[in-house]
């Protein structure tokens, strides 16, 4: 089969053909997912030499055990449940858990009577477009994601930033729809309290 035939074939296809060891198709899978595998990779790693090596170490693991993906997901739900389970074990190799306490002391997010959440940091892509354009903003917003634990980091990334629903990020994880409820919330109630004192100082005033 030829590269162009590759590249023409449908997903379905691909798999099946890198299953059975062809290597031109397996490097036209890496091809189409390298992007999406790598910036999901530095969403969670937030370093650029971290979500490089688990970006390599994710297509490894791709290669080493395709002949398990059984079809019953989409492919990219396991390439996400890879990448998040070798982001996992990064960091409990390098075992930082000291943010890990602070946050389970974390008291419950506010709600209302009718039970819904009344202070839950904005979507990305609900804030103001002045508000993103600011750069001071979003180095703010950086340094909170960074200081949350990955358990919580993941959970907030494929919810908040890559739109995945409750059930999808779920399986991702490898946790109860329950349990993914519990640490987004844990996640916008911790980034909420972070970003609050910058969100509550008084506007610079613009130079006439």
């Amino acid at each position: 089969m030829s590269g162009g035939e590759i590249t023409k074939l449908a997903e379905v296809s691909l798999i099946a053909a890198a299953r059975g060891g062809d290597m031109r198709a397996f490097s036209e899978l890496v091809r189409r997912y390298e992007g999406t595998v790598y910036r999901y990779a530095f969403k969670l790693c937030r370093d650029r030499e971290k979500a490089e090596e688990t970006f390599q170490d994710t297509f490894i693991n791709v290669y080493r055990k395709l002949g398990s993906f059984d079809g019953r997901s989409r492919f990219s739900t396991w390439l996400y449940t890879i990448v998040t389970n070798n982001c996992l074990m990064r960091h409990r190799r390098r075992k930082i858990r000291e943010i890990e306490e602070s946050l389970e002391a974390l008291e419950s997010p506010e709600t209302s009577a009718d039970g819904k959440f009344t202070h839950e940091i904005a979507r990305w892509d609900e804030t103001p477009a002045d508000l993103i354009l600011d750069k001071e903003l979003r180095t703010q917003i950086e340094k909170a994601i960074g200081k949350l634990p990955p358990e919580y980091r993941i959970v907030f990334t494929l919810r908040d930033m890559e739109g995945k629903s409750t059930e999808e990020t779920s399986r991702i994880v490898g946790i109860s729809k329950e349990a993914a409820k519990s640490r987004l919330r844990r996640a916008r109630a911790f980034l909420r309290d972070q970003l609050t004192p910058y969100m509550a100082r008084p506007a610079r005033r613009q130079p006439r």
